[in-house]
């Protein structure tokens, strides 16, 4: 893909970490208290590359750890922090846990289920996120019929959608029934909805559609609504150090 990651200004990325106000944070560039990647910057809307460069605020030892938690995600719970129809989220599966704050990094919607990030570091949650530079990921969908080679080929060649050229990157049968099958679906970029839009396009119904796989990292034997904390090395796997 040709897509380039995306890029922020300084004093948006500090507020962003948590580390203060977007104003504060102009504040603390214009005064000359803002490295990125050891040199100094004196302009707020300096751009940064969430997926390389590093900030340091001077006088700032609190800059927090990454922290990235995995979960996997039940049916019924929306990805967002608060809902305004009163629906429950993904946030109660982390009730009475002593974590900080988290965002959801990418996301599923509500009849979907699986694997789910989360992270206090936007930055890497953008590199991660983003086509250019983010993993692949694997999902497991149930489908309403038996596929042949042809729909399989189909769905890797892909078809416009509502303007949108959708695709995967792969597609193989796992395993079928006397009605329905399973699929296992490789993406490389995550458009809204992308599995369920491609396959209502060729008259396909999804049945389940669970994410069992970003990178390397697998989604394993975790219990529905359980998590766990990344460890450094599952971090490294996803998008790198930085």
């Amino acid at each position: 893909m040709n897509s380039k990651p995306p890029r922020y200004g300084v004093a948006r990325m500090i507020s962003k970490l948590g580390l203060g106000s977007r104003t504060q944070a102009g504040k603390w560039v214009r005064a000359g208290q803002v490295r990125v990647n050891g040199r100094l910057v004196k302009d707020p809307e300096f751009p940064v590359n969430p997926g390389s460069d590093r900030i340091a605020v001077a006088g700032r030892d609190d800059m927090p750890a990454r922290l990235v938690v995995m979960l996997n995600k039940p049916r019924g719970l929306v990805t967002t922090t608060s809902d305004e129809q009163g629906r429950e989220t993904v946030y109660k599966c982390f009730a009475g846990a002593a974590l900080p704050w988290l965002a959801p990094v990418g996301r599923l919607d509500k009849a979907s289920e699986g694997l789910l990030l989360f992270s206090n570091d936007p930055m890497w949650a953008a590199h991660v996120t983003h086509p250019s530079s983010g993993p692949d990921k694997t999902y497991h969908v149930q489908i309403d019929r038996l596929p042949d080679a042809a729909l399989l080929k189909n769905l890797e060649c892909g078809m416009r959608v509502d303007g949108e050229m959708l695709a995967a990157k792969s597609a193989r049968c796992l395993r079928s029934g006397d009605k329905h099958a399973w699929l296992e679906i490789a993406l490389d970029e995550g458009r809204n909805r992308q599995i369920r839009r491609l396959l209502r396009a060729f008259d396909i119904a999804v049945l389940r559609l669970v994410r069992v796989r970003v990178g390397e990292l697998q989604l394993g034997d975790l219990p529905k609504g359980g998590w766990r904390v990344l460890t450094e090395h599952e971090i490294e796997s996803l998008g790198g150090i930085f």
